[in-house]
């Protein structure tokens, strides 16, 4: 029984093990949306901020005031572009101690009394998949501009409806940069060690826009 068991293993390996077929590819998501402009729908979208605390925990922070402005062409996605403009002051937490807001907003991080505006702009746009693509852009963060790519998805959009007489989609994005790029390096822990706040800031972005009017469509009379 042994041997069998040997000389079916031999064979397995031979052969090769049985592999999973491979995965299909995700298809593209159904929509009506135009291409044309967009405006950021601020009721329905976020943009928030993580940082490791110590390595016990990621801080959690949002901006409460910001905008976008996107250019979106739905047949060569590649040639839609994007800016973002966010306002450092109005950085928020939850449950913040007394003060902590200034410090955020102060000279040792955000220093909005000097850098009153953040701002993304779309360089460049590469699809990555069906719904899928890479954005990199410019961001100028405490007056001193790098290049940041965020990996973005099309949740898909309709041309219109009478209750939303405007075109609307759906995108979400995430990104991590290092704010020691940007010239803040306060609270980094020393290496070796966690004992601070990260330099690696992750950004999640979840939003909706609204685009074109709506054309309804003509009323067929009854007979």
């Amino acid at each position: 029984m042994r041997h069998s068991l040997f000389v079916l293993a031999l064979v397995l390996t031979a052969c090769g093990a049985p592999t999973a077929p491979p995965e299909a590819p995700e298809p593209a998501v159904e929509h009506t949306a135009p291409s044309g402009a967009y405006s950021l729908d601020k009721a329905h979208s976020s943009l928030i901020v993580r940082l490791s605390h110590m390595g016990y925990s990621q801080f959690t922070a949002r901006f409460e005031t910001w905008d976008a402005d996107l250019n979106l062409d739905v047949t060569s996605p590649e040639n839609s572009s994007i800016n973002v403009t966010i306002d450092p002051r109005s950085i928020a937490s939850d449950n913040p101690p007394a003060g902590f807001i200034d410090v955020m907003r102060g000279a040792e991080f955000l220093n909005a009394a000097a850098f009153g505006e953040i701002n993304f702009r779309s360089t460049s746009i590469e699809r990555t998949g069906a719904n899928t693509a890479q954005i990199t852009g410019e961001l100028t963060l405490h007056g001193i501009t790098h290049p940041v790519t965020l990996e973005a998805r099309f949740n898909g959009g309709y041309a219109g409806m009478q209750l939303d007489p405007n075109a609307r989609i759906g995108l979400s994005a995430h990104g991590t940069f290092n704010r020691s790029d940007f010239g803040m390096a306060y609270g980094i822990p020393p290496e070796g060690t966690n004992l601070g706040v990260s330099d690696a800031v992750e950004v999640i972005i979840e939003t909706e826009f609204s685009g074109p009017a709506w054309s309804a469509p003509p009323v067929t009379p009854s007979p």
